[in-house]
């Protein structure tokens, strides 16, 4: 602790004596300052112990004592030091009743102590706690080390909450709690993830102090819901070295940290940053192995992509899982696709309007970049093995199948969906798309990829941000016929059929389709138009005739089928 006038006191070798504010000599004092002014004010910071002989005041004026008295109590000087046996053989009454009207420490400094020897008193007291302070620090240093070695973050944090009298809490690159200690801080930290959010806003690195004497920030009624969190002081550390913290520590105390306790936060920072954002060189490492272990998958390889990663991916190669694939496409491409008419086959949209605002501010215009992140944080905050691969504009992803990973891309996917339909566009703007195949082991990768890519086809002709490979068989194939050039082809192959009854000839469109519907069941078909199988059959040949095809040829009704399928979508 720093030195106190108490401190001062019973230093043996001062002599001081206390003549007024005695309740009050626990104050720090945080220098000593000699001054014989009639206003040393403008000269004062606060917490100096000011001393004084009386040279140039008048002592024993009532009015003048009080006056000068209560500038130093308002410049938040620490106390009095009056040098007796110099000016003045006592300490005036004057003084004494005015420093103990104000409240202000007043000491009595005898003629054998110097002004010089309290000074090197205080100046030695600081000097001795910042040592205490350093070394401390150091020690709490050894012991986060220690902690984050051995038990992780999480041995961390307990370490760092001992050292500081109070809780701590470390958040992921999305703000969520990773974890806490001790264990009961989990609510606070949960109550105050607005504010991590606020802070990963700003460019790292960031500090900021919530709460402290009343309710801290999040606590939207003031109160501290049972568990004492609105007398909480909590100070949020940005942990990163990019433009985007990679994490976020928050330390929960009941008062401002110490020097020594300083030291301590500053270390967790510098150990987490180090555990929370490996280095650029290591992190490249992990990619190149990565990549390579894709590629071995993907040509049939499981063996010796099992041999290259090691303990890397943990079970992932040999567990079922999904691979993803995600990518981004032009707005104005998006639009040209919606515009096809498409429609999403199960029901329209979700709105995610406060979710999708965040993702989108938070990913940068960078959404395939921003999908790498929440992969990455979902897989580290569920305990999970995921393998995730830049390749070129594109990212792939293989993890768990029904597992945080693969729910969190679909969170993710569902929150730009939702942002996307209620904003506006701008032609250079890009989209996400994202594709995920049926699950597969390791034997399949090549096959899953295949099914990764055929989804992100389909998603970014449909105009949707994420298709799963699973919902392609389970839907019908009309709807991926949405698209231009089938379109083209299905106008120019009717056509002809279209002119001939804008004569008003005979509705040989409707004939066609009826009679395809039925199978070519004459009569079935005749019914439904309520016209003979007679003028069927001549309807048939007359479309045999215009379009210079055989309907006998099952390629030939087929590709009729289509046509008039994807004209009527279109209608």
């Amino acid at each position: 602790m720093p030195p106190t006038l108490a401190s001062l006191v019973h230093h043996s070798a001062l002599k001081l004596t206390v003549r007024a504010g005695g309740e009050r000599l626990d104050t720090p004092v945080r220098w000593v300052h000699a001054s014989e002014l009639t206003d040393p004010v403008p000269y004062m910071e606060g917490g100096e112990l000011l001393l004084i002989a009386a040279l140039k005041l008048d002592a024993e004026d009532a009015e003048a004592m009080r006056r000068y008295v209560k500038r130093l109590v308002g410049a938040g000087v620490a106390g009095l030091g009056f040098a007796v046996g110099v000016h003045y053989e006592e300490t005036p009454k004057a003084l004494v009743d005015a420093a103990e009207g104000e409240g202000l420490p007043l000491l009595e400094v005898p003629r054998r102590t110097p002004f010089l020897a309290i000074s090197k008193a205080v100046s030695a007291a600081i000097a001795a706690d910042q040592y205490r302070a350093v070394t401390a620090g150091f020690a709490a240093q050894r012991e986060l080390t220690k902690q984050a070695l051995s038990d992780g973050p999480e041995g961390l944090l307990t370490a760092l909450a001992s050292q500081v009298d109070g809780w701590a809490a470390l958040y992921d690159a999305s703000g969520a709690v990773v974890a806490t200690a001790p264990e009961w801080a989990g609510r606070r930290a949960a109550r105050i993830t607005a504010d991590v959010e606020r802070l990963r806003e700003r460019a790292a690195p960031a500090s900021s102090v919530v709460g402290g004497g009343g309710g801290g920030a999040g606590d939207g009624d003031g109160g501290d819901g049972g568990d004492g969190s609105g007398e909480d002081r909590v100070e949020l550390h940005s942990l990163g070295t990019g433009r985007r913290a990679r994490a976020a520590l928050a330390v929960g105390t009941a008062a401002a940290l110490g020097t020594a306790e300083r030291y301590a936060v500053h270390s967790a920072i510098a150990l987490l940053t180090l555990t929370t954002e490996r280095s650029r060189s290591l992190y490249a490492a992990e990619q190149r192995i990565g990549a390579a272990v894709l590629r071995m998958l993907l040509a049939g390889q499981p063996d010796h992509a099992r041999g290259v990663a090691g303990d890397l991916y943990g079970g992932l190669l040999d567990a079922p899982y999904r691979m993803i694939l995600a990518e981004a496409a032009s707005a104005s491409a998006g639009r040209a696709r919606a515009r096809a008419g498409d429609t999403d086959p199960d029901g329209g949209g979700a709105t995610v309007s406060a979710e999708a605002a965040a993702v989108l501010a938070e990913a940068g215009g960078d959404l395939v970049g921003g999908l790498g992140e929440v992969v990455e944080s979902a897989a580290a905050r569920s305990g999970e093995a995921v393998l995730v691969v830049p390749d070129g504009e594109r990212l792939v992803v293989l993890a768990a199948d029904r597992g945080a990973v693969v729910a969190a891309c679909a969170q993710y996917a569902e929150a730009v969906g939702g942002a996307r339909g209620g904003s506006e566009q701008t032609g250079d703007e890009d989209e996400l798309v994202v594709g995920i195949s049926a699950p597969a082991g390791p034997i399949a990768a090549g096959a899953a990829y295949k099914q990764a890519e055929q989804a992100l086809s389909v998603a970014r002709r449909r105009g949707r941000v994420l298709v799963e490979h699973e919902d392609l068989a389970a839907g019908s194939v009309v709807p991926l016929l949405a698209d231009d050039a089938v379109r083209a082809f299905a106008d120019g192959l009717l056509r002809p059929l279209y002119e001939h009854d804008a004569t008003g000839r005979g509705d040989l469109v409707a004939s066609l389709r009826a009679w395809l519907s039925r199978h070519g069941q004459w009569d079935a078909a005749a019914a439904d138009l309520g016209v003979h199988r007679h003028t069927l059959r001549y309807r048939m040949r007359r479309v045999e005739e215009i379009l210079g095809r055989s309907l006998d040829d099952p390629d030939v009704r087929m590709e009729l089928w289509l046509a008039l399928k994807t004209t009527a979508s279109a209608e």
